[in-house]
């Protein structure tokens, strides 16, 4: 009892330190302003590396204002704790999957609709057109705070004890998708049984038999080992679903037009640092995964897969309005390259 007690007040004790430490807004020996950046990836993960950019860029031009400090491995909380800490100014950025802003706007649902972008280039493109994106991100102003910028964070795909090569093979198969009710209805409509869990549950989950294989990019097989369980990662590419990276809005506002500027460019150097990264990962998370883990990776018919899911999409239009205008936007990037030649994969 004793002892439980004293490991109590010691986990007391460092939250109640972490918690002011997060309350004071500048370092009182250097006198500059602490910028606080939290995200849920390992210091080797593209999008650390990308923030690393991020730093160096504010801090070459800014330096004698402002510090910026990277939090990784969730340590100021899970990516929904952080987005609340993100609201009320305790923490100036957060990289958020658009799951998590799903109940702050609308609007990002949309990136959980099934085979939204005919190919990877045109997400590609439609991420990068900053001019456009910009009516998105503002939709958080009202929460407190706005997206600067997107990562990449790949095609997302499923993997499982067991090869699957149609949609057929997912029939009856429990399968692990994010908290996001479209990722809920894609994978039943595909006929298996969606197990929405907490991401740190998956390997567990997939050892033990609770469910058979999950969804995600290949980063997961490596970086989280599930290439240890999961022996088959088939590329029926799902979705494309970016991270974005969150800055309190009175931040921002605060800033002169100068800073705001250095910021908004250091947010667009970390994006291309990221995406570069991404791809070396990529590259190497296959090579471990084949070499090292024994995963078999599936090229299959992605048309057949699409067909099955392909109803979703009206039925999320009809649900949420505020998906609408983004669709169609899509839609319309879709249907232009499909007439230039390139759309589709």
């Amino acid at each position: 009892m004793v002892k439980g007690t004293i490991k109590k007040l010691m986990v007391l004790t460092a939250a109640a330190a972490m918690m002011a430490a997060l309350s004071g807004c500048s370092s009182v020996a250097t006198g500059k302003r602490i910028i606080r950046v939290s995200h849920a990836q390992s210091e080797t993960h593209p999008e650390h590396l990308g923030l690393l950019a991020f730093k160096d860029y504010v801090e070459e031009r800014l330096g004698d204002k402002y510090e910026v400090e990277i939090f990784p491995n969730e340590i100021l909380g899970s990516a929904q704790k952080a987005i609340e800490l993100t609201q009320t100014g305790a923490i100036d950025f957060v990289v958020a999957g658009t799951a998590n802003l799903e109940t702050f706007a609308g609007v990002y649902e949309i990136f959980s609709m099934p085979y939204l972008f005919d190919s990877e280039d045109i997400y590609k493109s439609i991420m990068s057109d900053t001019e456009y994106m910009e009516n998105i991100y503002q939709s958080t102003d009202e929460a407190g705070f706005r997206v600067v910028t997107w990562y990449n964070a790949g095609t997302r795909n499923f993997y499982a004890k067991t090869p699957i090569n149609t949609p057929d093979d997912l029939v009856g198969k429990k399968i692990r998708v994010q908290q996001s009710p479209a990722s809920v209805s894609m994978v039943n409509a595909f006929g298996a049984a969606a197990a929405p869990m907490g991401f740190g549950e998956v390997y567990t989950a997939i050892q033990q038999g609770v469910i058979d294989g999950a969804e995600n990019n290949e980063l997961a097989l490596t970086n989280n080992k599930h290439g240890e369980v999961a022996k088959y990662y088939t590329y029926n590419k799902h979705q494309m679903v970016p991270d974005m990276l969150v800055a309190n809005l009175k931040f921002l506002e605060g800033l002169s037009d100068e800073e705001y500027q250095v910021f908004k460019e250091a947010a667009a150097v970390s994006t291309e640092v990221e995406m570069e990264e991404w791809d070396k990962s990529i590259e190497e998370a296959k090579r471990i995964a084949t070499e090292e883990m024994g995963v078999e990776f599936i090229d299959v018919d992605v048309e057949a897969f699409k067909e099955k899911v392909l109803p979703l999409h009206e039925q999320m239009l009809e649900s949420n309005p505020k998906i609408a205008d983004f669709y169609a936007h899509i839609q319309e990037v879709n249907e232009a390259a499909k007439d230039a030649g390139k759309g589709g994969e």
